[in-house]
Protein backbone atom coordinates (compact mmCIF):
# COMPACT_ATOMS: atom_id res chain seq x y z
CA UNK A 1 0.00 0.00 0.00
CA UNK A 2 3.04 2.31 -0.02
CA UNK A 3 1.97 3.48 -3.50
CA UNK A 4 -0.76 5.48 -1.74
CA UNK A 5 1.87 7.84 -0.31
CA UNK A 6 2.20 11.24 -1.92
CA UNK A 7 5.13 11.93 -4.23
CA UNK A 8 6.41 14.61 -1.86
CA UNK A 9 6.63 12.11 1.01
CA UNK A 10 8.19 9.40 -1.14
CA UNK A 11 10.90 11.88 -2.09
CA UNK A 12 11.76 12.66 1.55
CA UNK A 13 14.88 11.06 3.01
CA UNK A 14 15.84 10.63 6.65
CA UNK A 15 18.69 12.95 7.69
CA UNK A 16 21.99 11.05 7.89
CA UNK A 17 22.46 12.31 11.45
CA UNK A 18 19.47 10.20 12.48
CA UNK A 19 20.62 7.27 10.35
CA UNK A 20 24.10 7.23 11.90
CA UNK A 21 22.62 7.53 15.39
CA UNK A 22 20.42 4.51 14.62
CA UNK A 23 23.43 2.45 13.46
CA UNK A 24 25.40 3.35 16.58
CA UNK A 25 22.47 2.32 18.81
CA UNK A 26 22.25 -1.02 16.99
CA UNK A 27 25.95 -1.61 17.64
CA UNK A 28 25.57 -0.57 21.28
CA UNK A 29 22.67 -3.02 21.65
CA UNK A 30 25.16 -5.78 20.81
CA UNK A 31 27.29 -4.77 23.79
CA UNK A 32 29.78 -2.54 21.96
CA UNK A 33 30.91 0.58 23.84
CA UNK A 34 30.12 3.19 21.18
CA UNK A 35 31.25 6.79 21.69
CA UNK A 36 28.56 8.93 20.12
CA UNK A 37 29.86 12.07 18.44
CA UNK A 38 27.10 12.20 15.83
CA UNK A 39 24.18 14.09 17.36
CA UNK A 40 24.12 17.84 17.90
CA UNK A 41 22.78 17.93 21.43
CA UNK A 42 24.39 19.58 24.48
CA UNK A 43 25.33 17.00 27.11
CA UNK A 44 24.12 19.26 29.93
CA UNK A 45 20.84 19.23 31.82
CA UNK A 46 18.50 22.18 31.50
CA UNK A 47 19.47 24.84 34.10
CA UNK A 48 17.55 24.69 37.37
CA UNK A 49 16.12 28.21 37.12
CA UNK A 50 14.44 27.24 33.84
CA UNK A 51 13.03 24.04 35.34
CA UNK A 52 11.65 26.03 38.27
CA UNK A 53 9.89 28.40 35.88
CA UNK A 54 8.24 25.40 34.23
CA UNK A 55 7.15 24.01 37.60
CA UNK A 56 5.68 27.39 38.51
CA UNK A 57 3.83 27.39 35.20
CA UNK A 58 2.20 24.09 36.15
CA UNK A 59 1.23 25.47 39.57
CA UNK A 60 -0.20 28.57 37.89
CA UNK A 61 -2.39 26.33 35.73
CA UNK A 62 -0.98 27.13 32.31
CA UNK A 63 -2.71 24.04 31.00
CA UNK A 64 -5.13 25.34 28.39
CA UNK A 65 -4.92 26.29 24.72
CA UNK A 66 -2.51 29.13 24.12
CA UNK A 67 -2.29 31.78 21.36
CA UNK A 68 -0.97 30.23 18.14
CA UNK A 69 2.06 32.56 17.85
CA UNK A 70 2.91 32.20 21.55
CA UNK A 71 2.03 33.87 24.82
CA UNK A 72 2.27 37.66 24.59
CA UNK A 73 4.65 37.92 27.57
CA UNK A 74 7.00 35.36 25.98
CA UNK A 75 6.99 37.27 22.70
CA UNK A 76 7.71 40.45 24.66
CA UNK A 77 10.68 38.71 26.30
CA UNK A 78 11.90 37.55 22.88
CA UNK A 79 11.53 41.08 21.50
CA UNK A 80 13.62 42.36 24.42
CA UNK A 81 16.25 39.70 23.68
CA UNK A 82 16.43 40.69 20.00
CA UNK A 83 16.90 44.36 20.97
CA UNK A 84 19.47 43.60 23.69
CA UNK A 85 21.55 40.99 21.90
CA UNK A 86 21.06 41.68 18.21
CA UNK A 87 20.18 45.34 17.83
CA UNK A 88 16.84 44.38 16.24
CA UNK A 89 13.53 46.09 17.05
CA UNK A 90 10.55 43.74 16.73
CA UNK A 91 7.01 44.18 18.01
CA UNK A 92 5.12 41.16 19.35
CA UNK A 93 3.19 40.83 16.06
CA UNK A 94 6.53 40.25 14.30
CA UNK A 95 7.40 37.25 16.47
CA UNK A 96 6.08 33.69 16.23
CA UNK A 97 6.97 30.93 18.71
CA UNK A 98 6.99 27.40 17.29
CA UNK A 99 7.66 23.81 18.30
CA UNK A 100 11.41 24.08 17.80
CA UNK A 101 13.43 26.10 15.30
CA UNK A 102 12.83 23.29 12.79
CA UNK A 103 9.12 24.12 12.69
CA UNK A 104 10.00 27.80 12.49
CA UNK A 105 12.08 27.11 9.37
CA UNK A 106 9.34 24.96 7.86
CA UNK A 107 6.74 27.69 8.45
CA UNK A 108 8.99 30.24 6.74
CA UNK A 109 9.76 28.08 3.72
CA UNK A 110 6.11 27.12 3.24
CA UNK A 111 5.28 30.83 3.39
CA UNK A 112 7.94 31.99 0.94
CA UNK A 113 8.71 29.29 -1.64
CA UNK A 114 6.69 28.87 -4.83
CA UNK A 115 7.20 25.76 -7.01
CA UNK A 116 10.35 26.25 -9.09
CA UNK A 117 11.82 29.04 -6.95
CA UNK A 118 15.56 28.79 -6.46
CA UNK A 119 16.89 28.88 -2.91
CA UNK A 120 20.55 29.65 -2.24
CA UNK A 121 22.15 27.37 0.34
CA UNK A 122 25.84 27.72 1.25
CA UNK A 123 27.43 24.32 1.87
CA UNK A 124 28.07 22.88 4.34
CA UNK A 125 24.50 23.32 5.52
CA UNK A 126 22.27 21.87 8.24
CA UNK A 127 20.86 18.56 7.03
CA UNK A 128 17.18 19.58 6.89
CA UNK A 129 17.45 22.75 4.77
CA UNK A 130 17.53 20.97 1.42
CA UNK A 131 14.84 18.45 2.37
CA UNK A 132 12.51 21.27 3.42
CA UNK A 133 13.18 23.25 0.23
CA UNK A 134 12.38 20.24 -1.94
CA UNK A 135 9.26 19.47 0.11
CA UNK A 136 8.09 23.01 -0.69
CA UNK A 137 8.85 22.30 -4.39
CA UNK A 138 11.72 24.75 -4.44
CA UNK A 139 15.06 24.17 -6.16
CA UNK A 140 18.18 24.21 -3.93
CA UNK A 141 21.09 26.11 -5.48
CA UNK A 142 24.13 24.98 -3.49
CA UNK A 143 27.12 27.30 -3.08
CA UNK A 144 30.09 25.16 -2.08
CA UNK A 145 32.85 26.30 0.27
CA UNK A 146 36.17 24.74 1.28
CA UNK A 147 38.26 24.25 4.39
CA UNK A 148 40.67 26.87 3.00
CA UNK A 149 37.87 29.46 2.81
CA UNK A 150 36.91 28.69 6.40
CA UNK A 151 33.67 27.24 5.01
CA UNK A 152 32.33 30.69 4.17
CA UNK A 153 31.04 31.96 0.85
CA UNK A 154 32.53 35.04 -0.80
CA UNK A 155 30.57 38.00 -2.21
CA UNK A 156 31.71 36.94 -5.67
CA UNK A 157 30.28 33.44 -5.19
CA UNK A 158 26.99 34.86 -3.94
CA UNK A 159 26.68 37.28 -6.86
CA UNK A 160 27.42 34.53 -9.39
CA UNK A 161 24.83 32.19 -7.85
CA UNK A 162 21.88 34.60 -8.03
CA UNK A 163 19.60 34.11 -11.03
CA UNK A 164 16.24 35.61 -12.05
CA UNK A 165 14.62 32.58 -10.35
CA UNK A 166 16.34 33.14 -6.99
CA UNK A 167 13.83 34.01 -4.27
CA UNK A 168 15.47 32.99 -1.01
CA UNK A 169 18.76 32.40 0.76
CA UNK A 170 19.07 30.30 3.93
CA UNK A 171 22.19 29.91 6.06
CA UNK A 172 23.39 29.50 9.65
CA UNK A 173 25.98 31.51 11.57
CA UNK A 174 27.47 30.00 13.69
CA UNK A 175 27.31 27.20 11.17
CA UNK A 176 26.35 23.60 11.70
CA UNK A 177 28.46 21.57 10.83
CA UNK A 178 31.59 23.71 10.42
CA UNK A 179 31.36 26.18 13.31
CA UNK A 180 32.11 29.03 10.89
CA UNK A 181 30.90 32.52 11.84
CA UNK A 182 30.67 35.46 9.48
CA UNK A 183 32.28 38.65 10.75
CA UNK A 184 30.57 42.02 10.49
CA UNK A 185 32.80 42.92 7.53
CA UNK A 186 32.00 39.64 5.75
CA UNK A 187 28.27 40.11 6.28
CA UNK A 188 28.51 43.71 5.05
CA UNK A 189 30.09 42.46 1.82
CA UNK A 190 27.36 39.84 1.35
CA UNK A 191 24.65 42.39 2.18
CA UNK A 192 26.05 44.72 -0.48
CA UNK A 193 25.46 41.99 -3.06
CA UNK A 194 21.97 41.22 -1.75
CA UNK A 195 20.98 44.89 -1.88
CA UNK A 196 21.48 44.71 -5.66
CA UNK A 197 18.97 41.84 -5.81
CA UNK A 198 15.87 42.98 -3.88
CA UNK A 199 13.88 39.88 -4.92
CA UNK A 200 16.02 37.67 -2.64
CA UNK A 201 14.69 37.19 0.90
CA UNK A 202 17.00 35.86 3.64
CA UNK A 203 16.45 33.29 6.39
CA UNK A 204 19.21 33.65 9.00
CA UNK A 205 19.44 30.63 11.31
CA UNK A 206 21.08 31.81 14.56
CA UNK A 207 20.33 28.80 16.77
CA UNK A 208 23.99 28.56 17.90
CA UNK A 209 24.25 32.28 18.69
CA UNK A 210 25.20 31.81 22.35
CA UNK A 211 27.90 29.20 21.69
CA UNK A 212 30.82 31.16 20.28
CA UNK A 213 34.45 31.59 21.23
CA UNK A 214 35.35 35.25 20.93
CA UNK A 215 34.07 36.19 17.48
CA UNK A 216 31.37 38.87 17.62
CA UNK A 217 27.97 37.48 16.70
CA UNK A 218 26.31 39.65 14.05
CA UNK A 219 22.74 39.39 12.81
CA UNK A 220 22.57 40.17 9.10
CA UNK A 221 19.13 41.72 9.69
CA UNK A 222 20.84 44.51 11.65
CA UNK A 223 22.74 45.72 8.57
CA UNK A 224 21.57 48.49 6.27
CA UNK A 225 18.75 47.46 3.97
CA UNK A 226 18.40 43.94 5.41
CA UNK A 227 15.84 44.27 8.21
CA UNK A 228 12.73 44.19 6.00
CA UNK A 229 13.95 41.23 3.95
CA UNK A 230 15.32 38.94 6.67
CA UNK A 231 13.74 36.40 9.01
CA UNK A 232 15.95 35.83 12.05
CA UNK A 233 15.47 32.33 13.47
CA UNK A 234 16.56 31.23 16.92
CA UNK A 235 15.59 28.88 19.73
CA UNK A 236 16.53 27.42 23.09
CA UNK A 237 17.78 23.93 22.22
CA UNK A 238 21.50 24.63 21.91
CA UNK A 239 22.34 27.62 24.10
CA UNK A 240 20.15 26.54 27.03
CA UNK A 241 20.35 22.72 26.73
CA UNK A 242 16.63 22.48 26.01
CA UNK A 243 16.47 20.19 22.96
CA UNK A 244 13.48 18.28 24.35
CA UNK A 245 11.47 21.37 25.28
CA UNK A 246 10.98 22.28 21.59
CA UNK A 247 10.97 26.06 21.56
CA UNK A 248 11.95 27.98 18.43
CA UNK A 249 11.04 31.48 17.32
CA UNK A 250 11.41 34.00 14.54
CA UNK A 251 11.59 37.77 14.27
CA UNK A 252 10.52 38.97 10.82
CA UNK A 253 8.30 41.44 8.93
CA UNK A 254 4.72 41.42 10.21
CA UNK A 255 3.31 40.14 6.90
CA UNK A 256 5.53 37.06 7.13
CA UNK A 257 4.83 36.48 10.83
CA UNK A 258 1.11 36.53 10.00
CA UNK A 259 1.68 33.89 7.31
CA UNK A 260 3.64 31.67 9.73
CA UNK A 261 0.85 32.09 12.29
CA UNK A 262 -1.70 31.00 9.65
CA UNK A 263 0.29 27.88 8.68
CA UNK A 264 0.96 26.93 12.30
CA UNK A 265 -2.71 27.30 13.18
CA UNK A 266 -3.52 24.54 10.68
CA UNK A 267 -0.76 22.12 11.73
CA UNK A 268 0.09 22.34 15.43
CA UNK A 269 -1.54 25.47 16.89
CA UNK A 270 0.37 26.91 19.83
CA UNK A 271 3.54 25.45 21.32
CA UNK A 272 3.52 23.56 24.65
CA UNK A 273 2.29 25.94 27.35
CA UNK A 274 4.69 24.86 30.11
CA UNK A 275 7.70 25.01 27.78
CA UNK A 276 6.70 28.57 26.94
CA UNK A 277 6.67 29.56 30.63
CA UNK A 278 10.15 28.07 30.98
CA UNK A 279 11.25 29.93 27.84
CA UNK A 280 10.51 33.29 29.47
CA UNK A 281 13.07 32.51 32.17
CA UNK A 282 15.63 31.60 29.49
CA UNK A 283 14.99 34.79 27.53
CA UNK A 284 15.43 36.90 30.66
CA UNK A 285 18.61 35.10 31.77
CA UNK A 286 22.01 36.74 31.97
CA UNK A 287 24.87 35.34 29.82
CA UNK A 288 26.64 34.37 33.05
CA UNK A 289 23.76 31.99 33.87
CA UNK A 290 24.82 29.60 31.09
CA UNK A 291 28.48 30.57 30.68
CA UNK A 292 29.59 27.30 32.30
CA UNK A 293 28.34 25.43 29.23
CA UNK A 294 30.25 27.67 26.82
CA UNK A 295 33.39 27.37 28.97
CA UNK A 296 33.14 23.57 28.85
CA UNK A 297 32.64 23.62 25.08
CA UNK A 298 35.65 25.93 24.73
CA UNK A 299 37.84 23.50 26.67
CA UNK A 300 36.68 20.61 24.51
CA UNK A 301 37.16 22.65 21.35
CA UNK A 302 40.79 23.21 22.34
CA UNK A 303 41.21 19.46 22.82
CA UNK A 304 39.60 18.73 19.46
CA UNK A 305 41.82 21.15 17.56
CA UNK A 306 44.96 19.85 19.24
CA UNK A 307 44.09 16.16 18.81
CA UNK A 308 41.43 15.48 16.18
CA UNK A 309 42.84 18.33 14.09
CA UNK A 310 46.20 16.56 13.87
CA UNK A 311 44.95 13.05 13.05
CA UNK A 312 46.54 11.65 9.86
CA UNK A 313 44.46 12.59 6.82
CA UNK A 314 42.40 15.19 8.71
CA UNK A 315 42.37 18.86 7.71
CA UNK A 316 40.25 21.21 9.82
CA UNK A 317 39.42 24.90 10.06
CA UNK A 318 39.07 26.80 13.32
CA UNK A 319 35.43 26.56 14.50
CA UNK A 320 34.36 29.94 15.87
CA UNK A 321 31.02 28.77 17.22
CA UNK A 322 28.72 25.75 17.80
CA UNK A 323 30.26 22.47 19.04
CA UNK A 324 31.57 20.60 16.02
CA UNK A 325 34.79 19.79 14.22
CA UNK A 326 34.28 19.44 10.47
CA UNK A 327 37.26 17.59 9.04
CA UNK A 328 38.24 17.33 5.41
CA UNK A 329 39.22 13.67 4.90
CA UNK A 330 39.94 13.58 1.16
CA UNK A 331 43.35 12.02 1.89
CA UNK A 332 41.65 8.98 3.43
CA UNK A 333 39.15 8.39 0.62
CA UNK A 334 40.32 5.50 -1.56
CA UNK A 335 42.33 3.82 1.20
CA UNK A 336 41.40 0.41 2.54
CA UNK A 337 41.58 -1.81 5.60
CA UNK A 338 41.64 -5.41 4.45
CA UNK A 339 38.79 -5.80 1.98
CA UNK A 340 37.05 -2.62 3.17
CA UNK A 341 37.61 0.21 0.69
CA UNK A 342 36.80 3.78 1.73
CA UNK A 343 34.98 4.77 -1.45
CA UNK A 344 33.47 7.88 0.11
CA UNK A 345 32.87 9.69 3.40
CA UNK A 346 29.93 7.42 4.28
CA UNK A 347 32.20 4.36 4.05
CA UNK A 348 34.71 6.14 6.25
CA UNK A 349 32.09 6.97 8.90
CA UNK A 350 30.90 3.36 8.91
CA UNK A 351 34.50 2.23 9.28
CA UNK A 352 35.05 4.63 12.19
CA UNK A 353 31.90 3.22 13.79
CA UNK A 354 32.60 -0.47 13.23
CA UNK A 355 36.36 -0.41 13.76
CA UNK A 356 36.85 2.59 16.06
CA UNK A 357 33.45 2.45 17.81
CA UNK A 358 33.04 6.19 17.23
CA UNK A 359 29.88 7.52 15.59
CA UNK A 360 30.13 10.56 13.34
CA UNK A 361 28.29 12.03 10.35
CA UNK A 362 29.54 12.11 6.74
CA UNK A 363 30.01 15.51 5.14
CA UNK A 364 27.81 14.47 2.23
CA UNK A 365 24.86 14.83 4.64
CA UNK A 366 25.74 18.53 4.83
CA UNK A 367 26.33 19.00 1.11
CA UNK A 368 30.14 18.63 1.20
CA UNK A 369 31.37 15.09 0.43
CA UNK A 370 34.86 14.21 1.58
CA UNK A 371 34.29 15.50 5.11
CA UNK A 372 33.28 14.11 8.51
CA UNK A 373 31.54 15.97 11.35
CA UNK A 374 32.35 15.18 14.97
CA UNK A 375 30.34 16.73 17.80
CA UNK A 376 32.24 17.67 20.94
CA UNK A 377 29.08 17.80 23.04
CA UNK A 378 30.63 14.96 25.03
CA UNK A 379 32.91 14.58 28.04
CA UNK A 380 36.66 15.06 27.69
CA UNK A 381 37.11 11.43 28.73
CA UNK A 382 34.92 10.28 25.85
CA UNK A 383 36.66 12.64 23.43
CA UNK A 384 40.04 11.28 24.50
CA UNK A 385 38.88 7.68 24.04
CA UNK A 386 37.42 8.56 20.65
CA UNK A 387 40.70 10.16 19.59
CA UNK A 388 42.70 7.06 20.54
CA UNK A 389 40.22 4.76 18.80
CA UNK A 390 40.23 6.83 15.62
CA UNK A 391 44.01 7.05 15.59
CA UNK A 392 44.26 3.25 15.72
CA UNK A 393 41.61 2.85 13.02
CA UNK A 394 43.31 5.34 10.70
CA UNK A 395 46.67 3.63 11.16
CA UNK A 396 45.14 0.46 9.70
CA UNK A 397 44.18 2.23 6.47
CA UNK A 398 46.61 1.62 3.61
Amino acid sequence: MTNMLSARVRALELPMTIEMSKKSRELAAKGVDVISLSLGEPDFDTPEFIKEAAIQGIRDNYSHYMPVPGYADLREAIAAKFKRDNGLEYSVDQIVVSTGAKQTLANLMLSLIEPGDEVLVPAPYWVSYVGMIKFCEGVPNIIETTVDSGYKISPEQLDAAITPQTRLMVFSSPNNPSGAMYTREEFEALAEVLRRHPQVFVIADEIYEHIQYGTEHVSIASLEGMYDRTATVNGLSKGFAMTGWRIGFVGCPAWLAKACDKIQSQFTSGTNSIAQRAAIAAMEAQPSDVQYMVDAFAERRKFMLENFGTLPGFKTSNPEGAFYIFANVDELIGKSAGDKVMKDDMDLCLYFLEEGHVSSVPGSAFGLPGHVRFSYAASLDDLNKAHENLKRAIQQLK
